[in-house]
């Protein structure tokens, strides 16, 4: 059975000055389902062929307003995939040569042979579809090559050549140009728990959500892994910085998954400009590698912040002054950088782990960092110094690590513990001291997660110290974990309201807390919520 829709998209313009062969070609064909359009001379077909594309044009040769050849061209010039069949009453060997040099498909005499018409027809739309699909798939490779399949961001390639002439132009006509790099902290962690197909989809997420935040004029470009680039062009250095801080801020509200397992990511972000970073001589690579230090400078930090590259600059000012560097020097910096990286990308995997276990306990996505908030700002108000609260935040996060050793149908218990189940769930303090005992830079974090669960009377787990024998870290990071405990649902009961939590750690405190840091607290708390009713 004949397929009356296969040519319903098809649009066919027949120029011909013979009514009768007008008449008898589109009634021919329209009983194929073409759309067809029929003019009697040159000038009416010129305005068609102006007006739309067609697919084909069945021209005879000699038109009383023009030749059908230099209509022929016309129609190549306007659109080189329309397809034109030449028909002519006084064929002739020189006319035929001349009609398919100008790029005719096919030359027919008349009187016309409708079937060797309709399937001269077929084969030129048969080809035309072919040149079609090779130029999608020439279009889909050229594609391919420059973007990320699993994001659909450009890819590196791309990145690197529009980078370099992005530095090119900037350099030329002296305009600004900002280079942001970007990584997700602790994203292992994701991939670690729910997959990396998972991961992938979350990483799409993301990049989507970049493709909306930025500017019709920037680029965004994977870099690798869980690494983003942003090419900000005519932005400068403080320009960037606000991008960059509205940037961290929407990142820090905005739920991935929203149907699903509702995560929330937090990125680390370097900036390099030029010509603010000193970059005048530079190349692509150059601005990139700065941005890239100061990211590293960033993660180093904490992450979930933004650096700016004012330190390379610094450092490039001071070899200046001090000639070359010797190089005894220059190997013991480079050691000191890998050191340095050899420990960020430690603690990327502890943290990574620490995650796994978080939702191996079936705490909701934010409770690590939101005790890093309530240890931070205990912290800052008991007036510590920058590497004592540094470690109260790694201890917020590593708090419960040792529970890794913990049996999977303790942990989800729905009931009440036994003897047994309890006293070995009272190991993880020490399961968790272990783990990151050979760590040298988490040695001061050690105590902190060893006596967290240590009580003000004396009466906690694991040695049994009262009062001020407990660490000061660890008096702080417990009331911290259990204030998050409360307001959490766990797998033997309901979450608390945050009133009802408030009310239970302001009364453990001389029993179970320390008092003065529960005083603390609660102011922190009370400032807390009374922001975020003024935020509403």
């Amino acid at each position: 059975m004949k397929d009356d829709t296969a040519h319903q998209d098809v649009d066919i313009l027949i120029v011909d000055d013979d009514p009768a062969m007008l008449e008898t070609l589109r009634d021919i064909l329209s009983e194929e389902s073409y759309r067809i359009t029929c003019v009697r001379n040159a000038t009416r077909a010129e305005e068609e062929i102006k007006r739309k594309f067609y697919n084909l044009a069945l021209i005879d040769l000699n038109l009383p307003d023009g030749r059908g050849l230099e209509l022929l061209r016309l129609i190549k010039i306007a659109s080189s995939e329309s397809v034109v069949i030449i028909f002519t009453g006084y064929a002739s060997l020189e006319s035929a040569v001349s009609a398919l040099n100008e790029g005719a498909f096919a030359y027919l005499q008349k009187p016309l042979n409708m079937g060797e018409v309709k399937i001269s027809l077929q084969r030129a739309l048969d080809m035309q579809r072919l040149s079609f699909d090779n130029k999608k798939m020439l279009n889909r490779l050229e594609e391919l090559s420059l973007k990320d399949a699993r994001t659909g961001l450009y890819n590196y390639r791309y990145l690197m050549e529009r980078l370099t002439s992005e530095v090119k132009r900037a350099r030329r006509y002296v305009f600004p140009l900002s280079v942001l790099m970007l990584d997700l902290d602790y994203f292992k962690s994701i991939n670690d728990v729910y997959g990396h197909q998972y991961g992938d989809r979350i990483l799409k997420e993301l990049a989507d959500y970049l493709q909306d935040f930025v500017r019709a004029g920037d680029i965004v470009a994977r870099y690798g892994g869980e690494e983003f680039v942003i090419l900000l062009p005519d932005t400068n250095k403080r320009g960037a910085v606000i991008f960059c801080a509205r940037l961290l801020a929407g990142m820090g509200s905005h739920t991935f998954d929203p149907r699903g397992k509702k995560i929330k990511l937090k990125i680390s972000v370097g900036i390099a400009n030029f010509p603010e970073d000193g970059v005048t001589t530079g190349t692509g690579p150059g601005i990139l590698d700065m941005a890239d230090r100061a990211l590293f400078r960033a993660k180093e930090s904490g992450g979930n912040r933004l650096s700016t590259c004012e330190y390379v600059r610094q450092g490039v000012k001071d070899d200046a002054q001090k000639g070359e560097m010797k190089d005894i020097e220059e190997v013991r910096k480079k050691l000191a950088k890998m050191a340095r990286r050899a420990n960020q990308s430690l603690l990327e995997t502890i943290y990574a782990l620490a995650k796994t276990i978080e939702a191996k306990d079936q705490y909701p996505g934010t409770h690590s960092e939101d005790m890093v908030f309530i240890v931070t700002e205990i912290g800052k108000r008991m007036k510590l110094t920058q590497d004592e609260i540094d470690n109260l935040k790694h201890a917020a996060i590593l708090h419960d690590l040792g529970k890794v050793g913990i049996p999977d149908n303790i942990l989800h218990k729905g009931g009440k513990l036994t003897v047994k189940e309890y006293e070995l769930l009272k190991k993880h303090p020490q399961i968790g001291a272990e783990i990151i005992g050979p760590l040298h830079i988490l040695e001061e974090v050690i105590p902190i997660i060893l006596y967290h669960h240590e009580r003000f009377d004396g009466l906690g787990y694991s040695a049994g110290l009262k009062g001020k024998e407990i660490p000061l870290g660890a008096r702080i990071t417990a009331i911290a974990d259990v204030y998050e405990a409360l307001v959490s649902s766990r797998p033997y009961r309901n979450a608390y309201s945050n009133e009802e939590a408030l009310g239970i750690v302001e009364g453990g405190a001389g029993t179970q807390f320390d008092p003065e840091i529960v005083k603390l607290f609660l102011e922190i708390m009370k400032s807390r919520k009374q922001r975020y009713h003024a935020i509403q």
